[in-house]
């Protein structure tokens, strides 16, 4: 059965293929994606790979977890399942109060 795998604090750089072709010395690859910002298209720093076996995925995390990939050093564990998130607020950023300038009052100019 295939165990997924979380990494962590990679380099904004590291495509999908490389994060594949890194991982695949530990053993068979199913999936490997780097999340990237929906709004910008940049990289995360995270990603997860999905290995054909527990075996694999155990000696992943023994080659990998700690080493360097791309200037950076790796964390790589097994992926926790999703938890359920309260819903975001609608309407961007909140600084309180509905004034601004450096009076806060109503002025004219």
């Amino acid at each position: 059965m295939a165990k997924k795998l979380y990494v962590g604090n990679l380099s904004f750089d590291t495509t999908d293929e490389e994060l594949r072709e890194t991982f695949s010395k530990a053993g068979n690859v199913e999936s490997a994606s780097v999340l990237k910002d929906k709004m910008t298209g940049r990289s995360r720093g995270f990603g997860f790979v999905e290995m054909s076996s527990d075996e694999e995925a155990a000696a992943a995390i023994e080659m990998f977890n700690g080493k360097e990939l791309g200037g950076r050093t790796l964390t790589v564990n097994e992926a926790r399942p999703m938890t359920e998130r309260p819903p975001r607020r609608a309407g961007g950023f909140s600084r309180g109060g509905g004034r601004g300038g450096f009076g806060g009052g109503h002025s004219d100019y």
